[in-house]
C-alpha cells in the first residue's frame, strides 16, 4: 500500500509539471499555433465591427435607436496582458461618440482566431454605461485583461477613461 502511494504521488507531481509547462509555451509553437498578428485599435475594420454590431444590439434588443458615430482617443492598453500561452488578444480603449450626445468610453479585445467559425479575428465589446445585460459587469471588466490589477489596476483605467471622456465637445458637466 506504501508503494502504491509513493507511485501515486510521483505521477502526479510529474502530470502536474506538464499541465504547468502548457501554460508557458506560447501559444504561437502549439500544435495549433496562432501567429500573434493583430490588427491595431484603429483599424477600420475593427471599429466598423463595433459601430454595427452597437447599432443592432441597441435597435434589435434594446429598442433604443442609439448609433454610434464614431470613436475617437483610441488607445491600447494591453497586447498579450493575459500572457504568451493564451489566445492572443489586443485591449483597447477608445471614446465613443453616441447620438444622446452623451461621450461613453467603448472597452475592447481584437482576439485572433475567434471571428465567426474560428476564422480570422473577433472582436468583444462593452460601452460602459450602456452594458444594459450586464453581460461584462461590473463596469466592462469582463472585456478587460485577466491580469488586469497587476498591469493597469482598476485606478489606472478609470484614470484613462476619465482622460478620454474630459474635453469632449459633447461633454456637459454633471454628467
Amino acid at each position: 500500500m506504501r508503494t502504491f502511494a509513493i507511485a501515486f504521488l510521483v505521477v502526479a507531481a510529474l502530470c502536474g509539471g506538464a499541465q504547468a509547462q502548457g501554460y508557458s509555451t506560447p501559444a504561437e509553437q502549439r500544435y495549433s499555433p496562432y501567429s500573434g498578428s493583430l490588427p491595431v485599435c484603429d483599424d477600420p475594420g475593427v471599429l466598423s465591427t463595433i459601430t454595427s454590431r452597437f447599432a443592432q444590439k441597441e435597435t434589435e434588443y434594446w429598442h433604443s435607436g442609439l448609433q454610434m458615430g464614431g470613436c475617437e482617443r483610441i488607445r491600447e492598453i494591453g497586447l498579450r496582458a493575459n500572457g504568451a500561452g493564451y489566445i492572443p488578444r489586443r485591449y483597447c480603449v477608445a471614446r465613443a461618440q453616441l447620438s444622446d450626445l452623451k461621450p461613453r468610453a467603448v472597452i475592447y479585445a481584437i482576439r485572433e482566431g475567434l471571428g465567426i467559425i474560428g476564422w480570422g479575428y473577433g472582436v468583444e465589446w462593452c460601452v460602459v454605461g450602456r452594458d444594459e445585460n450586464l453581460a461584462y459587469a461590473p463596469g466592462c471588466q469582463a472585456v478587460r485583461p485577466i491580469m488586469d490589477t497587476d498591469i493597469l489596476g482598476e485606478k489606472g483605467l478609470q484614470a484613462i477613461i476619465s482622460d478620454l471622456l474630459k474635453s469632449s465637445p459633447y461633454h456637459v458637466d454633471g454628467q
